[in-house]
């Protein structure tokens, strides 16, 4: 079970560089169930999503870097690029800060991922943190995937 939050940022910390980075491509084989390969550095996998915004099932295969070649040229739509830097937020949690590049250039969204949903509804935002899109489609990478640019 994945439960998680999406914000928009309203500034990029300048110390980005003292933070771990993983640079992140991945395409959508299918979007509704989601169905996605993803290279996460030098690592290769093919998730299932189950439905919801904030809380929703989520399993992770692993895969060669082959099988991942082979099925990412099968991907419909747009091919997603990012850079991910993870920052402690002080609180305990990890903000998965998301730096799109490519075609999303320009767009970086902050994601705070939670044990229960309690903790997530009850979690305080930096203050860095603008808005609020968990529930907002438009944010969801499957859904930009489809997204004509």
């Amino acid at each position: 079970m994945e439960i998680e939050r999406k914000f928009l940022v309203s500034q990029i910390p300048e110390n980005l560089n003292d933070y771990p980075c993983r640079i992140i491509e991945q395409g959508y084989l299918n979007t509704s169930p989601v169905v996605r390969v993803r290279r996460d550095n030098n690592d290769y996998y093919l998730t299932y999503k189950g439905k919801g915004l904030m809380v929703r099932e989520e399993y992770n295969l692993p895969l060669t870097k082959e099988a991942y070649d082979h099925l990412i040229s099968k991907a419909d739509g747009n091919i997603i690029t990012k850079k991910r830097y993870e920052i402690p937020d002080g609180s305990g949690h990890t903000i998965e800060l998301d730096i799109f590049e490519g075609l999303f250039e320009g767009t970086v969204l902050a994601e705070v991922e939670f044990p229960t949903v309690e903790e997530a509804d009850s979690y305080i935002a930096p203050s860095w943190f603008t808005k609020d899109v968990t529930t907002d489609a438009a944010y969801q990478n499957s859904n930009m995937s489809k997204r004509i640019i």
